[in-house]
């Protein structure tokens, strides 16, 4: 088997995986640290640290029913992919969103590294009939 043909199966087995994460609210991140997941709530906050190191953007995901910052998770943008997701720190404050990827620890908190927007998604709040 060739070089490509080798890199073509890994990235084709690892795809499953990833499309099929599973969806969990802020407060269920945590333990799926080191793990793939979509992870569902309301930006409580977005904020730009400009100037610095790594210029990111940090968005904090709370359980819209329970917005517990102790229990939320961080999604961070890194300056070099800022460009790809507009003004988050605005555009996405008070949004209801998903966010997939990597779920890490960091500083006492669960985090996500979202570099492509394919990574970002809106969430439509649950209806009348959904909550019954």
């Amino acid at each position: 088997m060739t070089r490509a043909a080798v890199a073509i199966a890994a990235v084709l087995l690892v795809w499953p995986a990833s499309a099929d994460a599973a969806s969990v609210s802020p407060k269920e991140a945590a333990g799926l640290v080191g793990e793939t997941a979509t992870v569902c709530g309301v930006i409580a906050s977005a904020d730009y640290m400009v100037g610095s190191r790594a210029n990111p953007t940090f968005l904090t995901v709370v359980n819209p029913d329970q917005p517990d910052p102790k229990r939320a998770l961080t999604a961070v943008i890194y300056g070099h992919d800022r460009a790809k997701f507009g003004t988050p720190e605005t555009t996405l404050q008070g949004q209801r969103v998903c966010v997939t990827g990597y779920i890490s620890f960091f500083r006492g908190r669960p985090e996500m590294i979202l570099s492509a927007p394919r990574q970002l998604s809106y969430s439509a709040p649950p209806s009348v009939a959904q909550l019954r």
